[in-house]
């Protein structure tokens, strides 16, 4: 135990650099967008990186690294998906895409809670603080289905976000569905397929050195 909460209290700067990292690869995934016939809202890589950004750091660190994108993209650093359909800054958040924006912390601290084995395990909460959500110890395996759980959850999460924004935007939940759920549910069976296997495999590691 006095072991653990050394190395917790030895890795601030660490963790920064992690939620800092965090941002940056969302910023970096939110150039990538395909525009959709029909919709105002493109298909990027966004959601794929929130959710392995928060399966990745855990539920709080998560959360953190997409607040903190969420701030750079409002004081206008170019890191929302360009587009001159879209607002710029702050005002991305009160648009048509702002719902998902605005969900990004909560799926990521979903992804990071729902795939935590130390949490199923019922390890003691007092001491969970040293690690990420509570983290992993060294050699803790993460089995594949509360990852699945976790980026399913992430995933409804973001799609909720979006429909509320988009329903409040149009006055009609029908057309909201239609404009920000079916044409990207193609979409998410793929960041399922190839989010589980990655977070199984790299969750562990990662979590045990933060």
């Amino acid at each position: 135990m006095e072991r653990a909460l050394v190395l917790g209290r030895a890795t601030p700067g660490i963790r920064v650099v992690a939620i800092v990292l965090g941002a940056l690869l969302v910023a970096a995934a939110a150039q990538v967008s395909i525009p959709l016939p029909g919709t105002p809202v493109p298909m990027t890589l966004q959601p794929m990186a929130v959710l392995l950004v928060g399966g990745l750091l855990g539920a709080r660190l998560g959360a953190l690294s997409m607040i903190l994108y969420l701030a750079m993209g409002a004081a206008g650093l170019p890191v929302f998906t360009p587009s001159p359909l879209l607002l710029p800054g702050i005002a991305r958040l009160f648009g048509q895409t702002g719902g998902y924006l605005l969900a990004y912390p909560v799926a990521a601290y979903a992804t990071g809670w729902f795939s935590d084995p130390a949490r199923k395990r019922g390890e003691n909460p007092e001491a969970s603080w040293v690690s990420v959500n509570p983290g992993l110890a060294p050699g803790v395996s993460e089995p594949w289905l509360p990852v699945t759980v976790g980026v399913l959850a992430g995933l409804v999460l973001i799609h909720l976000g979006g429909l509320a924004q988009l329903a409040i935007l149009t006055g009609s939940i029908s057309g909201a569905a239609r404009l920000a759920t079916w044409p990207f549910l193609l979409g998410d069976v793929l960041k399922l397929v190839i989010l589980v296997p990655v977070l199984t495999r790299l969750t562990p590691a990662i979590r045990a050195r933060l």
